[in-house]
């Protein structure tokens, strides 16, 4: 009995030194930098390490073992928890290709350049440049909802590869959060999602220490949380003390025995915990402490209050003997029973295997469209959703749907066999995620660090309801498709409440996003073509509600250019235009009227279509010399967007036919007319910038 007790005081002992440990390194680490938030590390140390040490089934050695569990820190400002437990936990490193190294993933001399340049430890966690961290955080409420896709993506992974005796996933997800999260809409659509899915491989943990930036959440913060989770249909646990490893422990369980639904988590700490003086306030939370304060923090923990990133003896043993045992132990199990299952299932297994690097199956392209060439034409929406279909049904993993506008973008997969993803039936592949664009962005970036390849929809001018999360997708560098209908003025009757008109500029401009706006069917198929290969860039594709020509290719240039992101479609006999038409997607076909009105009035004049700007820039001096000559300098831009950007392509002595206000209400002859997207006023424009 005797023995019993202090075998049971020394682990007590042990995890409050491991705890402390952790503490003092978000400390230290903060301090150094003097930059940096260390109130949520201190205060989250004992809720991290009860779940890492008992609970989470994570391989430090492989730390993208497909069958991991995923640990998400939605409340990014907290980095300093996360590279302190990555440390700790001794997680080894993985390159770009998945493979794994000899070095540690963050060292103690990482901690000690928190914050720093080319460091691996920025002030917020960030996928592809830290091994171990599952996904970017930071701007709050992105983790929460990333974690939604991860689960929508355990649970398809589930229902697709695993077979009788062969359980291959079944891993969880959890997201540790605070009140800034809960505040966001993001998180909001995010939860609403999850409960109406029923994922219950997902757990949310929320730091409830009522504290923001601004001081007390209370200013500004007064609602029950538990009580909207359960409303959106969660279980809901409450641990009233951080610091009680049995009542965490307690929580944990109740997650893992809820088969039906996700799982809230309620936590009560005090932000700074072990503070004397900064105890519930805004500064441990957004500030280093001051040295003076560090050390009597470390005084209250028995710590000496002189040493600096120390680690004690037994603590990286203790982890190691820990979660690197279990873990170790566990994806070993997993080897084993996933070599039994590539014999027995050998083309699952190989599906499973070309998903992790990201590679495509063989035949992936075959039997795409080709379109006639046709006057009246298709939307571009159109002939998408049926390159779309052809794609899915040779990428088994290429999953996704739209924000409640299948029928209207598209993206309906209505091949056999395709199905609906809903709660216990979550082999299917058409998501529908509601009216809920920012959830639906957030979710497939979860999706796509997960491995599937996710695409979803809405129409263009909602894209700025998805923009933050774009905006990650290009930060994490990862290849997650964006199908955006009704691309402009176009859509006519409804308005400029819905009609895009900066959008197209705006997306542009942001770096590694590959934005491609097709003028014709054909050139759709090229741009699936460029899309699906991609590995490190997420895609958009901007499409039309109204119908457009289908190009001769026989009279015009091949569709191909597109991967060029510009090209010559139509010009002049001799190859000398004395002007260029350019634009990109619907407004390509008046490019192409004016240049044949131009031709019958003896003007020599080129048309390139210009589909993608960023691919257009990747291209070789020489390319884009052919393709815009310096020397001709009478050139017209064409589009139904903002006229932003256009003066790199047209010059000084150009002219941009786009739009400088909002759109209006109307049908599309009456808009086109009033805003001069006509083959008329393009010929004006040619001859305008030709001087006659």
């Amino acid at each position: 009995m005797v023995a019993t007790e202090q075998t049971l005081a020394t682990g007590k002992q042990l995890d409050l030194l491991c705890i402390n440990t952790i503490r003092t390194l978000a400390m230290d680490g903060v301090q150094q930098a003097n930059s940096g938030h260390p109130g949520a590390p201190m205060a989250l140390a004992p809720v991290t390490y009860s779940l890492w040490q008992q609970f989470l089934r994570y391989d430090p050695a492989d730390p993208v073992w497909p069958n991991r569990d995923r640990f998400v820190l939605s409340n990014g400002h907290a980095s300093m928890l996360l590279y302190a437990m990555l440390y700790l936990a001794q997680v080894r490193g993985v390159n770009p290709e998945y493979e794994r190294l000899g070095d540690f993933a963050v060292t103690l001399d990482d901690i000690k350049r928190f914050r720093q340049l080319d460091s691996k430890t920025p002030g917020h966690p960030e996928y592809r440049l830290t091994a171990g961290v599952e996904t970017t955080t930071g701007p709050l409420g992105q983790g929460v909802g990333n974690s939604v896709g991860m689960a929508i993506a355990g649970r398809w992974l589930a229902a697709h590869f695993n077979q009788s005796g062969f359980e291959i996933f079944d891993y969880n997800i959890y997201a540790l959060c605070g009140d800034g999260d809960m505040m966001e809409g993001v998180a909001s659509e995010a939860a609403s999602l999850a409960g109406h899915l029923k994922l219950s491989n997902l757990c949310w943990i929320y730091d409830e220490n009522h504290v923001t930036l601004d001081g007390l959440a209370n200013v500004s913060f007064t609602e029950d949380v538990g009580k909207r989770f359960e409303a959106y249909g969660w279980n809901v646990e409450h641990v009233t003390d951080a610091n009680d490893l049995q009542m965490l422990a307690d929580a944990y369980n109740g997650f893992l025995r809820t088969k039906d639904r996700p799982t809230l988590i309620r936590v009560n700490s005090h932000i700074g915990y072990g503070s004397p003086h900064k105890q519930d306030t805004s500064a441990a939370h957004g500030e280093p402490l001051g040295e003076e304060e560090v050390r009597l923090v470390k005084k209250s923990y028995g710590w000496p209050e002189d040493a600096k990133f120390l680690v004690p003896d037994g603590v990286l043993e203790n982890f190691k003997n820990g979660i690197g045992k279990r873990g170790g132990e566990l994806r070993q199990k997993w080897e084993t029973l996933f070599a039994d299952y590539g014999k027995k299932y050998p083309e699952l297994a190989n599906q499973i295997k070309r998903m992790q690097q990201r590679e495509l199956p063989d035949g992936w392209d075959k039997n795409l469209p080709t379109f006639p060439a046709d006057a009246k034409g298709i939307a571009t929406r159109e002939s998408s959703g049926k390159v779309l279909n052809v794609v899915a049904e040779n990428v088994p993993w290429l999953v996704g749907g739209s924000a409640d506008l299948a029928g209207s973008d598209r993206t309906r997969l209505k091949f056999e066999g395709a199905g609906d993803f809903q709660a216990g039936s979550y082999g299917g592949r058409n998501l529908h995620f509601g009216v809920r664009e920012h959830g639906m962005a957030a979710a497939l970036n979860g999706m796509a660090v997960s491995k599937i390849r996710p695409f979803g929809g809405t129409f263009f001018n909602f894209s700025d309801y998805m923009r933050p999360s774009v905006r990650l997708a290009a930060l994490m560098e990862i290849p997650t498709i964006y199908v955006w209908t009704h691309d402009s003025i176009g859509l006519g009757e409804d308005g400029p409440t819905h009609q895009p008109i900066e959008q197209l500029a705006s997306l542009r401009a942001m770096p590694g996003l590959m934005l491609i706006r097709p003028a014709d069917a054909n050139e759709v198929v090229e741009a699936w073509k460029v899309i699906m290969p991609l590995q490190h860039e997420p895609a958009a594709l901007v499409l039309s509600r109204q119908a457009v020509p289908t190009f001769d290719r026989s009279k015009y240039g091949a569709a191909s250019g597109v991967a060029k992101g510009a090209y010559i479609l139509a010009d002049a006999a001799d190859g000398k235009p004395e002007v260029i038409l350019m634009g990109s997607g619907s407004e390509v076909s008046l490019c192409v009227s004016a240049y044949e009105q131009l031709k019958a009035e003896g003007i020599k004049a080129r048309v390139v279509s210009m589909p993608s700007w960023n691919l257009f820039e990747h291209q070789s001096d020489e390319y884009k010399a052919k393709v815009l000559p310096p020397d001709v300098r009478a050139r017209v831009a064409v589009e139904q967007a903002a006229a932003f950007g256009w003066s790199q392509y047209v010059g000084p002595s150009g002219v941009v036919i786009g739009m400088r206000r909002f759109g209006a209400s109307a049908p599309i002859k009456d808009l086109q007319k009033k805003f001069g997207f006509t083959t008329e006023n393009v010929v004006a424009a040619a001859r305008k910038a030709l001087g006659k």
